[in-house]
C-alpha cells in the first residue's frame, strides 16, 4: 500500500508538471499571435517589404507545421520530456536572438527556430499531462491546459499591441525570455521521469524528410508564384506530396498514418473541413492588423484590442458548443459553425477605407462565434470516428491540419501580395493596392469557407 507521504509527493509532482506544461502551452500560441499586431511597426523600423514582412509570421507557422508530426514521433520513440526540454531551450535562445535582430532576414530566421521549438513543445506538453494524470483527473488537467492555450491566443494580440505601443516590438521577445527560463528551471528541478510509448519502433527518416521538403517547396513557391521559379517550386511540392503519401502507405512505422484518410470517410472529411477552415480564418488577424494600422491609422495597442474580439467569442462559444456536441450530431453543429464563419468573412470582403469600426467589430464577433461553434464539435467528430487505439494518431493529425491551414493561409496572403503589391515596403502610395489585396483575400476565404461547409456535411453521408 502506498504511504500518505508518497501519495502527497505524487500529487505535488503532478501539480508541478501540470503547471510546467500549462505555462509552456501558453507560450506557443502567444508567440504565434503576439507579433501580428507588431508587424507594421517592424516593417517601418527594419524597412521591410510586404513579402518579407509576411515571412515574419509565415516562417514561424511553416516551421511549426513542418516539424510537428516528426517531433511527435521522435518524442514517442526517444522520450517526451527530452524533446519538451530541448524545445524550451531552443525557444529561449531563439527568442533572445529575435529581440536583438539587426535585420528583417535575421528576424525571419529566428522566427523559424521559434516555430521548430513551438512544435517540440505543443506535441509533448499535452502528451505528458495525459501520461501523468489518471483517467479520473485527466479531463480537468487537459481542460486547464487548453484554457492556457486560449489565454495565449487572447493575450497575444492584446499584450503584443500594448508592448509594441509603449516599449517597442522587441519588448515582446524580452517578455517571453524570463518565462522560458522559469519553465527550464522547473523542468530540471521538479519534473521527474520520462515518457516514451514507442521506444522499440524506428523513426521514418525518409518520410520525415519528404514531409519537410514538400511543405517547404509549396510555401516558398507561393511567395514567388508570379515567376517561373515559384511555379516550379509549387509543382515540385505537389510531386513531393504524392511521393510522401505513396511512401507512408508502404512503410511499417509511418511518420503520419495516411491510411486513415482512405479507410475512414468521416475522419477524412472532418480533417479536410479543419484544414480549409483554418486557411480561410487565419488570414483575418493578419490582414486586419495591417488594415487597422496602415489604412485606419490606429495605434498597435488599439488594433490589438480589436483583434481580441474574435478570440473572446471563440473562448465563450467553444465550451457551450462542446456540451451541445454531446447531445446533438457534432458534424451538423460544425457545419453550422462554418456557415456562420462564411457570413463573417463575407462582411470583410466588402471592406473599404470608409468602413465603420463597428462593422469590423461585428465581423470579428461573427467569425469568432462561428469558429467557437465549429471547433469543439469538429474535434468531437474526429476523435469519435476512430477506435481508441488511434486516439493519438487522430489528435496528431488534427493538430497537423490546423498548422497546415494556418501555414497555407499565410501562403494565400503571400500569393495575393506578390501579385498586387510586390516586394516593396508599405507606403501611403500603395495603400490602395493593400486594400485591394485584403478584399480579394477575404473573398477567396469566403469561397473556401463555403467549400468547408460541404466537406463538413459530407462526413455524415
Amino acid at each position: 500500500m502506498e504511504s500518505n507521504s508518497s501519495v502527497k509527493d505524487n500529487k505535488i509532482n503532478k501539480t508541478v508538471i501540470l503547471f510546467i506544461a500549462t505555462l509552456a502551452t501558453f507560450l506557443t500560441p502567444f508567440m504565434g499571435t503576439s507579433l501580428i499586431i507588431a508587424l507594421p511597426t517592424i516593417g517601418n523600423d527594419l524597412a521591410v517589404n510586404a513579402i518579407l514582412l509576411s515571412w515574419v509570421t509565415t516562417g514561424f507557422f511553416l516551421a511549426s507545421a513542418m516539424f510537428a508530426v516528426p517531433f511527435g514521433r521522435i518524442a514517442d520513440i526517444y522520450g517526451m520530456k527530452k524533446i519538451f526540454t530541448y524545445g524550451i531551450l531552443i525557444l529561449t535562445i531563439s527568442t533572445l536572438l529575435a529581440a536583438i535582430s539587426p535585420s528583417a532576414e535575421f528576424l525571419v530566421i529566428t522566427r523559424v527556430f521559434q516555430g521548430v521549438a513551438s512544435a517540440m513543445i505543443f506535441v509533448t506538453a499535452l502528451a505528458i499531462i495525459t501520461s501523468v494524470f489518471p483517467p479520473k483527473e485527466r479531463g480537468k488537467a487537459i481542460g486547464m491546459n487548453i484554457m492556457a492555450s486560449y489565454i495565449g491566443l487572447v493575450l497575444g494580440p492584446l499584450l503584443g499591441g500594448f508592448l509594441t505601443q509603449y516599449l517597442g516590438w522587441r519588448s515582446i521577445f524580452y517578455f517571453i525570455v524570463p518565462l522560458c527560463l522559469v519553465v527550464l528551471a522547473l523542468i530540471f528541478w521538479k519534473m521527474k521521469g520520462e515518457w516514451a510509448e514507442s521506444k522499440d519502433e524506428k523513426l521514418d527518416y525518409w518520410g520525415t524528410l519528404l514531409y519537410i521538403i514538400m511543405l517547404s517547396l509549396v510555401l516558398i513557391g507561393f511567395s514567388t508564384i508570379t515567376g517561373t521559379f515559384g511555379m516550379v517550386m509549387v509543382i515540385l511540392g505537389i510531386i513531393g506530396f504524392v511521393g510522401f503519401v505513396i511512401w507512408e502507405l508502404r512503410v511499417e512505422h509511418p511518420v503520419l498514418d495516411v491510411k486513415l484518410f482512405f479507410e475512414n470517410k468521416r475522419f477524412a472529411f472532418s480533417n479536410l473541413a479543419t484544414l480549409i477552415t483554418y486557411i480561410a480564418t487565419f488570414v483575418v488577424s493578419f490582414l486586419l492588423s495591417l488594415y487597422l494600422q496602415y489604412i485606419k491609422g490606429l495605434d498597435p495597442e488599439i488594433a490589438g484590442l480589436f483583434v481580441v474580439v474574435q478570440t473572446f467569442f471563440m473562448v465563450v462559444m467553444s465550451p457551450f458548443a462542446g456540451r451541445l456536441s454531446d447531445r446533438f450530431d457534432p458534424g451538423k453543429l460544425a457545419s453550422l459553425g462554418m456557415a456562420i464563419i462564411s457570413v463573417g468573412l463575407l462582411i470583410f470582403s466588402f471592406i473599404t477605407k470608409e468602413t465603420s469600426l463597428y462593422v469590423i467589430i461585428l465581423g470579428l464577433a461573427v467569425v469568432g462565434i462561428g469558429i467557437g461553434i465549429f471547433s469543439a464539435p469538429n474535434t468531437h467528430a474526429i476523435m469519435g470516428s476512430v477506435k481508441k487505439k488511434y486516439f493519438g494518431v487522430a489528435s496528431a493529425t488534427l493538430s497537423t491540419m490546423r498548422l497546415l491551414g494556418q501555414t497555407f493561409g499565410m501562403g494565400l496572403i503571400l500569393v495575393i501580395f506578390a501579385v498586387y503589391i510586390g516586394a516593396v515596403q508599405f507606403t501611403p502610395q500603395n495603400y490602395p493596392e493593400l486594400l485591394t489585396s485584403i478584399q480579394i483575400t477575404f473573398l477567396i476565404s469566403v469561397i473556401l469557407s463555403v467549400i468547408a461547409i460541404f466537406a463538413s456535411l459530407a462526413r455524415n453521408k
